[in-house]
């Protein structure tokens, strides 16, 4: 259980689900873990528990200058950057159908998603690239690999940090710097129903019940996946073990992206 030991890594949206688990698995294999969130409560609160090995910054991380600041913070705390996780990510709220969506959570969307992205890469890159190299994570979703209906802005956000992580991945590969993205699904976190009103948390619940019921009889693997899936696919990546692996997009999906299980009726 060490095979961070010695490293340090930045986890934005760290302070719950995806990424508390991606920051208790990191310092549980000896990692360093500066954790950036706009959940002040929550964030001091996992720093405290997990101790010395973890700080806690508030970060939005659709301001430029807060994911400067988080970067550089840890850089200070801990002495240097060898992983970079930009997991922090909102859906928007979810419409009936498009047609009825306003998109007034556009710019708030694409802000979390795609520029704190690309913020996160850039000022860990930046680092990096004069200090030996590193390792940056973006974390996508599948809904951003295939189409489908319902949080469009969520969707097209999702599939614009596929885009940048394999552009980033060319661009900064001779600084020895590793750009790859995971893709869950099927993965239970509460970021759409948090983001709903009030008074359409318990339609949106129902329809994601729905939802998950009607993936898990199309895809292959039944069982639901969890955070500890996605935090194995996360270390992998943080390790050495990727260290000839960049421009990769990894669905932790139980095979949705793969395709739909065919039931095949037997011959009588």
């Amino acid at each position: 259980m060490s095979e961070l030991a010695g490293r340090v890594a930045v986890v934005t949206g760290g302070a719950s689900g995806l990424g508390e688990g991606l920051v208790r698995r990191f310092v549980a294999e000896g990692a360093q873990v500066m954790i950036g969130d706009v959940d002040k409560d929550r964030g001091t609160a996992l720093a405290e528990e997990l101790g010395a090995h973890t700080e806690f910054l508030t970060t939005d991380v659709a301001d430029q200058e807060q994911v400067a600041a988080l970067v550089s913070a840890g850089v200070e705390r801990f002495g240097g950057l060898h992983v970079m996780v930009n997991n922090a990510g909102v859906s928007g709220t979810m419409h009936r159908r498009f047609l009825d969506d306003d998109l007034a959570d556009f710019h708030k969307v694409m802000g979390v998603n795609v520029l704190g992205v690309m913020a996160g890469t850039r000022e860990a890159a930046r680092y990096m690239a004069d200090n030996g190299g590193g390792s940056i994570l973006n974390l996508t979703s599948i809904g951003g690999i295939q189409a489908g209906g319902g949080v469009m802005t969520y969707r097209a956000s999702k599939a614009a940090v596929i885009q940048f992580t394999k552009s980033a991945a060319i661009e900064l590969a001779h600084h020895e710097i590793r750009v790859n993205a995971i893709a869950p699904g099927n993965i239970r976190t509460a970021i759409v129903a948090k983001s709903a009103s009030e008074e359409d948390r318990q339609r949106i619940e129902e329809f994601e019940a729905n939802i998950r019921a009607q993936m898990r009889a199309d895809r292959p693997l039944k069982r639901e996946g969890t955070v500890e899936d996605v935090a194995e696919a996360a270390l992998y990546f943080a390790t050495d073990r990727s260290r000839y692996v960049t421009g990769t997009v990894l669905p932790i999906d139980g095979g949705t992206v793969a395709g739909k299980v065919i039931v095949r009726k037997e011959k009588r």
